[in-house]
């Protein structure tokens, strides 16, 4: 901390920032115990922060740092309270009328425990209060505690001791930290990991603290490796999203090796929070995290997880990217610890989703899987997109040809309803123009689609081709009658986790009668 500030010294903002980062949460509580009002104790805060940077040259002792920023925000404050007063909310109802609007029946009495606890350290002295909000809900040691706020560090642990015996009275459980560590939030060194940008930057506006890492992956689409930061593995992946995608090879190159630098320092976190939904999408990108994880020691790090499947009020749920700020709010909070079934499962089921053998996956799905509720759902759905005994098609492929046959005839119409009746897939709009590619092109096309020079990609939306015609050859309709056999007649060449179909006769189909994988030829 002394190298960052005699960096900000010299007038580098990046090093003044991080001390911003550090401090932040700290000065807010000293702010809020003078002001009362969570909103003028930012602003005091972002003030002190200003008026700190302006004066920073003055600081002769860098170790002084924290005292001489107190003092500043202390300043600041009384400067707030000399100005004209507004009708204030206390910070724990506050919290509670933002989140009770959007409350969720499964969640109603973790959400009461939670208020409770709230409702009880705001009933502490202010001494007592500041002491477990810092210790506990920031988690800033005492010595970090002692040297910003210029008591010694036997005071804090005699006022934390009082706290948590006061505590225990009031609470109806045995021990205050019990109830807490059930109930953390977590606090600003977390790094949150979500499913891509759409859920991230929500995150970033306010619903939670710490750091945000959107995982830009789509690992149900192309070919899937153990070790996915092996070169070569790399390189492989690479190639096939460029071709089916139009991803720029060195753009997902680039943006893996960043993603996996920052995961690599994980234990610089007290905790990690996975935000992922039900959908095949996210059960393959978040067996891949657990996978990751369950090779690595933890050390001090805790790691959690938020999945859901369905929001109330949302009829058809795809997904944390429909949620708005204040939904997010309401489920921040209520992750659950990851234990070592967790850890174990989504190691298997990663194991068995590279594996170029699909008959392991089909055997994992027949045991309990239940350590990861939505798992079993979307790994079989994703089996299901083997092409079928009935006629080579998979499932994407044939609800495709059956929506053409049904009238639907523009490529735009056919990714919203393939999105509605396969929503647990988790498809992308790039995943889907790659599908229709396939069933559009080549020597013996299923579909036609006139009015479009391009397919959509990664660099090139192509607007005009979402206005195309899309109809059913005759070959596509003798196909999805079951007359034809697409693979017999066009080939394949197409990844499935770790299996690569190609040719003309495969090893592997999916029995659309009987819900489940065979193995040979046709």
């Amino acid at each position: 901390m002394r190298q960052r500030i005699e960096q900000a010294q010299e007038g580098d903002r990046t090093a003044f920032e991080r001390i911003v980062r550090h401090y932040t949460a700290m000065a807010h509580s000293v702010a809020y115990e003078k002001l009362r009002d969570t909103h003028l104790a930012e602003d005091a805060v972002q003030e002190a922060f200003t008026e700190a940077f302006l004066h920073l040259g003055k600081l002769k002792d860098p170790d002084a740092f924290p005292g001489w920023f107190k003092v500043i925000v202390v300043r600041q404050c009384h400067r707030l309270l000399r100005k004209k007063k507004h009708p204030t909310v206390p910070l724990h109802e506050a919290e509670g009328t933002a989140r009770n609007e959007w409350g969720i029946p499964d969640i109603v009495e973790r959400k009461e425990m939670r208020k409770l606890l709230h409702d009880s350290i705001a009933a502490l002295s202010p001494n007592m209060r500041i002491a477990v909000q810092l210790f506990y809900f920031y988690g800033y040691s005492l010595q970090e505690i002692s040297d910003c706020l210029g008591t010694a560090v036997p005071v804090w642990k005699k006022r934390l001791f009082d706290a948590r015996s006061k505590l225990k009275g009031i609470l109806p459980v045995a021990d205050f930290v019990s109830v807490f560590h059930h109930l953390y939030e977590g606090g600003a060194n977390v790094l949150h990991i979500t499913n891509g940008d759409s859920v991230a930057e929500k995150l970033r506006q306010g619903v939670v603290q710490g750091d945000i890492l959107a995982w830009r992956e789509v690992y149900s689409e192309g070919p899937v490796f153990l070790d996915a930061a092996a070169a070569a593995n790399r390189t492989v992946r690479a190639q096939y999203l460029e071709k089916a995608m139009g991803v720029p090879s060195e753009v997902f190159v680039r943006g893996s090796e960043e993603q996996e630098q920052t995961l690599a320092s994980f234990r610089k976190y007290d905790e990690i929070v996975l935000w992922f939904e039900h959908d095949l999408f996210d059960q393959t990108m978040l067996c891949y995290l657990l996978h990751w994880f369950a090779e690595r020691p933890p050390g001090r790090t805790k790691l959690s997880l938020l999945c859901i499947g369905t929001y109330p009020g949302i009829e058809l749920f795809r997904g944390l990217g429909q949620l708005s700020v204040k939904q997010l709010e309401t489920l921040s909070g209520t992750w659950q610890t990851v234990g070592q079934e967790e850890l174990k499962l989504g190691k298997a089921l990663w194991e068995a989703y590279c594996s170029p053998d699909p008959g392991k996956l089909a055997e994992l799905l027949q045991k309990d899987t239940s350590a990861l509720p939505f798992a079993n759902n979307a790994f079989r759905l994703h089996l299901s997109r083997f092409p079928s005994v009935h006629n080579g098609l998979g499932i994407v492929e044939q609800t495709t040809l059956e929506m053409v046959r049904n009238g639907l005839g523009t490529p735009l119409d056919l990714f919203r309803h393939a999105g509605d009746r396969l929503h647990e897939l988790g498809m992308g709009d790039l995943q889907y123009w790659h599908c229709l590619a396939k069933l559009s092109q080549g020597p013996k096309p299923l579909l036609a689609i006139d009015g479009s020079q391009a397919f959509p990609d990664f660099k090139d939306p192509a607007p005009s081709f979402h206005r195309s015609r899309v109809d059913l050859t005759e070959l596509g309709l003798r196909v999805l009658e079951g007359k034809e056999d697409w693979i017999a007649v066009n080939g394949i060449d197409e990844w499935y986790g770790g299996v690569h179909l190609h040719g003309r006769a495969v090893p592997w189909r999916w029995d659309t009668s009987q819900q489940k994988l065979v193995s040979g030829t046709m």
